[in-house]
């Protein structure tokens, strides 16, 4: 100390190093106070101690970034999931469960806003996919779904009940505004591509306003569907809205499965294109397959290729083509024709044709033709009456 009553020390000694948190020692030689302060030489510092503790901080730090982004991954695929349930896979829209969903969160939360229901489907799908296939069916599917999401606004609600049924809710629209736009979308020509051609399909469109003739979400889907069943009823192909004195009941299942019908015909049964340079085969059944030697429709379609023409006899062509349309030029849709089939296998078959031609929506006229085994026939019949 400088004096006794000093706090004040004064530096007898020290190292070349500034000191840093000394330890220090005070004691008394004689009637002076002395102090000793020393450090170590590199300093209090525990290396191992910081290096456990850096080690220790750096895996705290990594762990939470994994654990950060595992959350935000799990977040993400989350979402994602969501989106792929209420997705229908194939048409990219909504699926009935998401659909419903969301379309009961816009009537709840705006309850006194208008909306227009409208339920739509294929016309004799299952025609389409009997004929084509699933595939092509899948085609038409998607390209219908297209054409909705090009020629609505962006703010319509779209979705896929399935099958063929397809559905859109449109917000704050009337009758009188949607009516003529409704007409528009089902005239509107829509095709699917079949190997490289396209072919028509059309639609039937029932469409139900809220709050006027509905409740609720559910009671407008009825009557949409109420109104989509009238124009089952007649004829299909068209448009029509919902009024009192629709019945408001479940529809059901128009008429029979084209192919339950067609493989149940008592005889084989073809349907081709009535057309002089395009007579393309549509569909033949198990029976007309088996008749004619044919693996299946493929191979069918691949040796004649597609052509009723193929199937008749060459010296017979030309005599058969010019008598079948010289019955439709004289209007007889419906009458017999005798030839010999082209077998799979390139023999004949004496045959039967029993033809009708019919118009469709689709594709025009086509002939639907049942075939009798000539011999058979002339056998049978010969010994019936004979008896």
């Amino acid at each position: 100390m400088d004096n006794p009553w000093s706090d004040h020390y004064k530096v007898v000694y020290q190292s070349d190093r500034q000191l840093t948190n000394p330890v220090s020692y005070d004691f008394m030689i004689g009637e002076e106070n002395w102090k000793f302060e020393v450090t170590p030489e590199n300093g209090w510092e525990n290396n191992t101690l910081i290096a456990v503790i850096s080690v220790f901080f750096i895996a705290i730090t990594l762990l939470l970034a994994v654990l950060t982004r595992v959350w935000l991954v799990s977040k993400e695929n989350k979402n994602k999931f969501q989106i792929l349930a209420h997705t229908d896979s194939l048409t990219g829209i909504y699926n009935r469960y998401g659909f419903d969903e969301l379309a009961e969160q816009m009537i709840t939360k705006n309850p006194e806003a208008k909306f227009v229901a409208v339920l739509l489907d294929i016309d004799d799908f299952k025609f389409v996919n009997d004929i084509y296939g699933h595939v092509y069916g899948d085609n038409a599917l998607k390209s219908l779904a297209d054409s909705m999401k090009a020629f609505f606004p962006s703010g319509a609600l779209l979705g896929r009940n399935g099958g063929d049924e397809f559905v859109i809710l449109l917000k704050d629209y009337s009758y009188d505004d949607v009516k003529e736009k409704l007409q528009q979308f089902t005239i509107a020509p829509k095709t699917f591509s079949y190997k490289g051609k396209e072919h028509q399909f059309s639609i039937s469109l029932g469409y139900a306003e809220y709050p006027t003739f509905a409740s609720n979400r559910s009671q407008l889907m009825r009557c949409a569907d109420a109104a989509l069943y009238e124009i089952k009823l007649h004829g299909k192909n068209g448009c029509m809205a919902y009024k009192e004195g629709l019945e408001l009941r479940a529809r059901k299942q128009l008429g029979f499965a084209f192919k339950d019908i067609s493989e149940n015909l008592p005889g084989a049964f073809i349907i081709y294109r009535a057309d002089k340079e395009d007579d393309e085969l549509f569909y033949a059944n198990q029976e007309f397959l088996h008749m004619a030697g044919y693996k299946d429709m493929d191979e069918l379609f691949r040796l004649t290729k597609k052509s009723f023409r193929n199937l008749i006899r060459e010296d017979e062509q030309k005599k058969i083509e010019a008598s079948i349309w010289e019955q439709i030029d004289n209007g007889n849709e419906n009458d017999y024709i005798h030839f010999h089939l082209r077998r799979a296998d390139e023999s004949y078959l004496p045959v039967l044709d029993h033809g009708r031609i019919v118009e469709s929506q689709q594709y025009g006229k086509v002939f639907y033709v049942l075939f009798m085994d000539w011999e058979d026939m002339n056998s049978h019949y010969s010994e019936k009456f004979s008896r």
